[in-house]
């Protein structure tokens, strides 16, 4: 059990005034942090040296905080960072996930593509992703092995579900009408890629191979994608994963404007938003992380909060696809533990999380509230960390540098540019740091990037493997686009729609029109 020996830092402290305290000592021994303070370097003196010990100097001008936490992420899409326009997110899912066998992955590509963002979240501080894996057309066993792989070499925590539907296109979607042309029919009413058995029996080897595998730091979530994507059935089969297994459960709710309209346009959920729908299927749990929440009310707010359910916010994406700003200062109010993510590459275009936390530190300022609401950069921090450990069922080891908690440490150097002058802790955290000053990122006590290079992987080999990969993909790929360019009138004429329907608030800042 190898021990590292910080010496002379600064420790991020969510609770004190300052933000930190130091300098000081911190020892890791093991995959967890022993010891926080001036005994940490007479503990590490006193035992008897073992291979892999190391002592990093501080030099009383680098801070330790928490591994950043990546609470929602889709994996899949990112060799596809910068490819589509912006786009509202029915139209863009034609273009993100179509079910083309042409575009199925072979394990090596499903391994470099998830590479791709374990390098770039590793370099820039990020320890731990959620990521809801939709693996088009349907996952298998060998693709599956290929992603779990991928995190498991490059050294990041990971925790890994399945998003998938089971419904046609037509189930989940309102203002779709009968069209004349055949193919609009056959797109909206083929079939799910894979059935509710199938999909099961593919969580039955995500969890029987890959759950707490690598000293836990790998682990199997679940994930229905979105209440109108499944079938009641299929939803309560993977509530009981979730609840058997105490992992968190993903679904994705009330993102657009277009699914608020569900409420009225689809008969089975009978006038209740998609938050209510499943509250009145005994569905919302303290295990679920409530993805989005955009076009959420109060009454689903409330029902959220007394669920003990977390909801994923992700500011960037939601700007790039237009989906509007989710009601931020509401969801604290209501004690709700908020996180933050990324959701994909895609509609991201980086897997950098510091542009996110910085989002969610300013968007929220142009919604009409009193300067006293906007959001403070302690929240905003508090919802990087607590709030991603919450998502993660993990708060009793995650989220804080604390004695017995979890080694996932980054170092950030306070003569670096985000911290010259160093004025306020937690307000150049959020508003000026953009992963440049990050000097050390550690997961489970081992460092996996040293400041200069990721040191779990060859990352210089991987990224022109993946150059030349991808690049043979792209015309695959941009001829699935223009396939899916028949369908998009038709999504565009529903989001259009939807735009039109008075559904009691709205989401989106200036005129919409």
């Amino acid at each position: 059990m190898s021990r590292t020996l910080f010496t002379d830092v600064y420790v991020y402290d969510a609770d004190s005034e300052a933000g930190m305290f130091g300098p000081t000592d911190v020892l890791v021994e093991g995959t967890s942090i022993r010891r926080i303070g001036a005994e940490a370097a007479a503990q590490f003196t006193a035992a008897e040296a073992r291979e892999g010990d190391a002592r990093i100097d501080g030099g009383a001008h680098h801070v330790l905080v928490p591994g950043l936490i990546n609470a929602h992420y889709h994996s899949p899409a990112n060799h596809l960072k910068g490819l589509l326009p912006s786009l509202p997110l029915e139209s863009f899912m034609l273009y993100e996930s179509p079910a083309d066998p042409r575009l199925r992955p072979s394990p090596r590509e499903a391994y470099l593509r998830t590479m791709l963002a374990a390098i770039e979240m590793l370099r820039t501080g990020t320890t731990t992703v959620q990521d809801d894996a939709f693996l088009m057309p349907h996952p298998t066993p060998d693709i599956i092995d290929a992603v779990m792989q991928a995190y498991a070499d490059s050294g990041i925590r990971a925790s890994v579900a399945l998003d998938q539907p089971t419904l046609t296109e037509r189930d989940k979607l309102p203002f779709i009408g009968g069209y004349e042309d055949e193919a609009v029919q056959t797109a909206l009413d083929a079939e799910a890629p894979l059935g509710a058995a199938g999909l099961l029996e593919n969580y039955d080897h995500l969890f029987g191979t890959w759950h707490g595998r690598e000293d836990g730091r790998l682990t199997a979530a679940v994930s229905i994608s979105a209440p109108q994507r499944v079938d009641v059935p299929y939803f309560e089969a993977i509530d009981d994963l979730s609840r058997r297994h105490s992992v968190p459960l993903f679904a994705h709710m009330l993102e657009t404007k277009v699914q608020r309209t569900l409420a009225t346009e689809q008969r089975r959920f009978a006038s209740r938003s998609l938050v209510e729908y499943t509250a009145d299927l005994g569905l919302l749990t303290d295990r679920m992380n409530v993805i989005h929440a955009v076009w959420t009310d109060d009454r689903d707010l409330e029902l959220i909060a007394d669920a003990g359910a977390v909801i994923a916010h992700n500011p960037v994406s939601n700007l790039r696809l237009g989906s509007g700003v989710a009601p931020y200062r509401r969801m604290l109010d209501l004690g709700i533990p908020v996180a933050l993510g990324i959701d994909e590459a895609i509609c991201d275009d980086s897997a950098n999380l510091w542009g996110v936390v910085k989002t969610a530190g300013l968007i929220h300022n142009v919604g009409g509230r009193p300067s006293d609401e906007w959001p403070t950069a302690r929240e905003v921090l508090d919802s990087l960390w607590r709030g991603g450990a919450a998502a993660l069922l993990q708060s009793d080891r995650l989220g804080e540098i604390r004695e017995g908690f979890e080694a996932d440490i980054t170092m950030l150097d306070l003569d670096g540019s985000a911290f010259t002058p160093l004025n306020d802790l937690r307000g150049q955290l959020v508003y000026c740091e953009y992963g440049a000053d990050v000097r050390l990122t550690m997961v489970a006590g081992r460092v996996v990037f040293d400041g200069s290079r990721v040191t779990s992987v060859d990352e210089t080999a991987l990224l022109a493997e993946a150059r030349e990969v991808f690049a043979h993909k792209l015309p695959v790929i941009e001829r699935a686009n223009r396939e899916a360019d028949a369908l998009r009138p038709h999504y565009d004429a529903m989001i259009a729609e939807a735009a039109r329907t008075d559904v009691g608030m709205t989401r989106w800042i200036g005129n919409p029109s």
